[in-house]
């Protein structure tokens, strides 16, 4: 299995991950003409793709979403509160887009994608968990959470590569230039997940399958790849975590990272 992730952070989410010649996008944040050429740098084509799964409504998750249905006939999943609150609901009449119900799986050709509820200020938010059923190579994608959950936790405990939220350091956030209402948002419970935060869920998931922690969705108002990093990595010293921690980009691609559950992942691009 391999894992890009094709740009995070408040401006758009996107990330892809493959099993042969299946090829599954979560989320579609940015539009057409972004993804064409982020996947094409790659030597992926757009009508290569086989299905997008989009976590919730917000614009920088599900911006592209309908554009791409209609440009390249992109089965769109999603939950029912997701369609109701996005364009999605334009793609119900065309059968463009298919109900997915939090703590399902949906099956494809060679992947199997379970959902999971996770506590954001959505109306029907998920986070994923990516298995390929050949190797049973698991990877969990979770982009915006406010708190770690039980159910989140639970989710992401058992993988060999997580994609998961760092979105700001604290100190920045509340001496920052945010409006008092948008700080309060940002680190409320249904917000986004601080470094603090980020670091304790995966200093608490560290197994010995676990090689590889993605750091998505960095403000670049209220963090930096650094400090996000170098938060993480002090968390993890004294565990048995031996893998590595790359931060993700808004405006590049990072990746393919290549997972399987019986091998240590290799990593092709690190950037930092």
């Amino acid at each position: 299995m391999r894992l890009w992730t094709l740009g995070s952070g408040s401006r758009g989410n996107a990330t892809l991950v493959e099993s042969g010649e299946c090829r599954l996008l979560i989320d579609v944040g940015f539009g057409p003409r972004t993804l064409q050429k982020r996947m094409e740098a790659h030597g992926i084509v757009p009508q290569s793709i086989e299905a997008c799964v989009v976590t919730h409504e917000h614009s920088d998750h599900v911006r592209g979403a309908t554009r791409c249905a209609r440009r390249w006939g992109w089965p769109m999943f999603a939950t029912e509160g997701t369609i109701t609150e996005s364009r999605l609901h334009r793609l119900v009449p065309t059968g463009g887009v298919t109900t997915a119900v939090a703590g399902s799986t949906i099956s494809f050709t060679a992947l199997d994608v379970t959902t999971f509820r996770t506590p954001h200020d959505a109306l029907d938010p998920i986070g994923v968990v990516v298995t390929e059923r050949l190797t049973g190579a698991r990877v969990a994608v979770c982009t915006d959470v406010g708190h770690v959950s039980h159910t989140l936790r639970h989710a992401v405990r058992d993988v060999d590569l997580l994609v998961i939220e760092s979105n700001h350091d604290e100190d920045m956030l509340w001496n920052g230039s945010y409006t008092p209402w948008l700080k309060r948002r940002i680190a409320g419970s249904e917000g986004h997940l601080s470094n603090r935060a980020c670091a304790q869920l995966v200093k608490d998931s560290v197994t010995p399958r676990l090689r590889q922690v993605v750091l998505a969705h960095l403000s670049e108002e209220n963090n930096t790849p650094r400090v996000a990093f170098d938060n993480m990595r002090a968390a993890l010293r004294g565990t048995g975590f031996r893998g590595a921690v790359i931060p993700a980009a808004q405006d590049e691609t990072l990746g393919p990272f290549i997972v399987s559950a019986s091998q240590w992942p290799e990593q092709l691009t690190l950037g930092l």
